[in-house]
C-alpha cells in the first residue's frame, strides 16, 4: 500500500511542505492578495484556494467615486426626463435639473417668467373675485341693464389681471350662449390730460352705434343718448373699464360723481367697473349715489398671504424645466412681502433683483478664471476638456434674497451703516465676530486684535489705535456702539447698540463683507 501510495503522481509529496502548505490556505482567506505570493502556488488550482472577494482595480475604484471626472461629465448629461410628480414645496425642486445662470437664453426666460408685464397663463388665488366679477357683468348683459360695479383693494393685489381674464370669459360666454357681447372699453385714467376727457372717450366708442345729438360738450351727448330708446336693432352693451378711478376726484368730485349715475338714466346700455385702491372711494366721494338708492356695488380685493405669494410663484417658474429658487429662499420672499403690504408686484421685483445678485455673483467667479495665474491655467485646461464642474449653488439662495429685501425695504439704521467709510465698516464686521459667540461686551483692546485679523485676511493696511479709537468714538455717536469710560483707550468696554443680525444684514449687501461673516 505504501508502495502504491508512493508511486502516485502527487502535487505534495513532502510532509513538511504539506504542512506548511496547510497554513497559507488558511490565511488566504483572511489576509491580503500580497501575502499569497511568498507560497508556491500548485500548477493546478485547488478550489479552496479560490476565494470569493474579488478585488477592484485603482482605475475601477476612482471612476467609481462621485466626484470623478466620469462622474461629473455623466452628471453634466444626465437627461432629466422623469415624469413630473406634485410634491411639496422643499421636494418641487428635486424634479428639475439646477439651472446654469451663465446661459444668456435661460437667464432671459427666468427674468420674463419674473417681469410684473408678462401676463400669467392662469390667474390663481384670486378665482372668487373674478367669479363674482363675471356673474355681475353676465346679469347686466342678460337682462340688457346697466350697472355699476366698483372693484378695490391694495396695490399689487390683481385687480387689473383679474378684469383682463373677466373681459375674456364675458366675450367666451356670449358667444357660446348666442348672445351679443358688450363693447369693451378699457381706460386707464392716469392717461387722461384732464378728469372730463373721460367722457369723450365714451362718446366716441358709442358714436360708432348710434348717432348722438351733436353738442360742444361729450357729457350732454350721453345724457341725451340714454335719455332716449334705443330704436336701432343690435345696438350693444358697453362695458367700461375705468381702471386708477382715483385720478378722477377733482374738488367738487363732479366727474366722479357725472360717471356713475350715467348707469341710472332711463335706457342706459352702461355697463361701468370702476377700480382704485381706496376701499371707502364710494362713501366718501359718492354720497348722493348712496340717497339716491344707487351706490355700487363693491368687491374687495385683499391682500396676498405668504401661501397665495408661494403658489403665484411656483406657477410663474412651473414652464420652466429647471430648478431657479431655493425653497427656503421663496419662503422669506414670500413671508416678507405678506407681512409687509402683500403686494405681488413687489414679490416679483424683489426675485428679479436676487436673479441680478447671482447673475453677478456668477459673472465674478467666470472673471476669476481668466486671470493670469497657475490656478486659472489649471481650471481653463479642465474647461477645455469638459470636465469643469458647475457650482452645486447655481441657484438663488437665501443670501441674495435676504439682501434684495434689504434693497426693497431698508431702515435707516441699514443705510447707515452701508453709507459709513470703509474701516469703520470692518470695526463694525469685528464687533460682529467677536460678540458671535455670546459675549456683550468686550474692551477696545480686545475688538483691536480682531479688527486687525480682519485687515490682515483682507490684504487692507490697518489704522493705529489712536484713530481706532478715534472711529470707536464716531459710532457711538451715531448710535451704533456703546462705549464705556475708561482712563485708558484700549481698557474701555464696548458693546454693540444695535442687533448683530441687523449689521450683518446690513454690511452683506457689500460684497467685501461676504466672506468676512461667514
Amino acid at each position: 500500500m505504501l508502495s502504491i501510495a508512493g508511486s502516485r503522481s502527487s502535487p505534495i509529496t513532502d510532509p513538511k511542505a504539506e504542512i506548511g502548505s496547510a497554513t497559507p490556505q488558511k490565511r488566504c482567506l483572511r489576509s491580503d492578495s500580497a501575502r499569497i505570493g511568498k507560497t508556491r502556488i500548485p500548477s493546478t488550482p485547488l478550489p479552496v484556494q479560490t476565494s470569493p472577494l474579488k478585488r477592484k482595480s485603482p482605475r475601477i475604484c476612482v471612476n467609481d467615486s462621485p466626484n470623478s471626472p466620469l462622474k461629473v461629465i455623466e452628471k453634466s448629461f444626465t437627461n432629466s426626463s422623469k415624469s413630473p410628480v406634485k410634491k411639496r414645496l422643499s421636494d418641487c425642486f428635486l424634479d428639475k435639473p439646477a439651472w446654469d445662470p451663465s446661459d444668456v437664453e435661460q437667464l432671459c426666460a427666468v427674468k420674463e417668467a419674473l417681469h410684473v408685464s408678462t401676463a400669467p397663463t392662469a390667474l390663481v388665488c384670486r378665482e372668487d373675485e373674478q367669479n363674482k366679477i363675471l356673474l355681475f357683468c353676465r346679469e347686466c348683459v342678460e337682462l340688457e341693464k346697466a350697472g355699476s360695479l366698483y372693484v378695490c383693494g391694495c396695490p399689487g393685489t390683481g385687480k387689473s389681471l383679474s378684469m383682463e381674464k373677466v373681459k375674456e370669459d364675458i366675450v367666451n360666454w356670449a358667444t357660446e350662449a348666442g348672445i351679443q357681447p358688450p363693447d369693451t372699453l378699457s381706460i386707464n385714467c392716469t392717461t387722461l390730460t384732464n378728469a372730463s376727457e373721460i367722457f369723450s372717450k365714451i362718446v366716441g366708442r358709442t358714436q360708432t352705434q348710434s348717432k348722438a345729438k351733436g353738442s360742444k360738450l361729450p357729457l350732454q351727448d350721453l345724457r341725451y343718448l340714454y335719455s332716449q330708446k334705443q330704436h336701432l336693432p343690435g345696438t350693444r352693451m358697453v362695458l367700461i373699464i375705468a381702471d386708477e378711478l382715483d385720478y378722477l376726484i377733482t374738488k367738487d368730485r363732479a366727474v366722479l360723481h357725472d360717471l356713475f349715475m350715467l348707469t341710472t338714466m332711463p335706457f342706459s346700455r352702461c355697463i361701468l367697473i370702476g377700480i382704485a385702491n381706496a376701499i371707502d372711494l364710494a362713501d366718501r366721494f359718492l354720497p348722493k349715489l348712496q340717497s339716491l338708492n344707487c351706490k355700487p356695488m363693491v368687491i374687495t380685493f385683499r391682500a396676498y398671504s405668504k401661501d397665495q405669494i408661494i403658489t403665484i410663484l411656483k406657477q410663474r417658474l412651473m414652464a420652466l424645466p429647471y430648478t431657479v429658487f431655493q425653497p427656503q429662499a421663496l419662503e422669506l420672499c414670500a413671508r416678507k412681502v405678506a407681512a409687509a403690504s402683500g403686494d405681488m408686484r413687489k414679490a416679483l421685483s424683489i426675485c428679479r433683483s436676487a436673479i441680478e445678485m447671482l447673475e453677478a455673483e456668477v459673472r465674478d467667479s467666470f472673471s476669476k478664471l481668466n486671470l493670469p495665474s497657475v490656478e486659472s491655467d489649471d481650471h481653463q485646461r479642465s474647461a477645455s476638456c469638459g470636465i469643469l464642474p458647475k457650482p452645486d449653488n447655481n441657484i438663488v439662495r437665501v443670501d441674495h434674497v435676504a439682501i434684495a429685501l434689504s434693497k426693497a425695504y431698508r431702515s435707516p439704521v441699514v443705510d447707515t451703516i452701508q453709507s459709513l467709510p470703509q474701516h469703520q465698516q470692518i470695526i463694525l464686521c469685528s464687533a460682529v465676530k467677536l460678540f458671535r459667540g455670546g459675549k456683550k461686551d468686550a474692551t477696545v483692546g480686545e475688538l483691536n486684535k480682531f479688527y486687525m485679523d480682519v485687515c490682515k485676511s483682507t490684504l487692507i493696511p490697518p489704522v493705529g489705535i489712536v484713530e481706532f479709537s478715534s472711529m470707536c468714538r464716531v459710532l457711538g455717536d451715531q448710535g451704533i456702539l456703546k462705549l464705556g469710560q475708561s482712563r485708558e483707550d484700549k481698557l474701555q468696554r464696548v458693546a454693540l447698540k444695535i442687533d448683530e443680525a441687523v449689521v450683518s444684514f446690513a454690511l452683506q449687501e457689500v460684497r467685501f463683507f461676504r466672506s468676512c461673516l461667514q
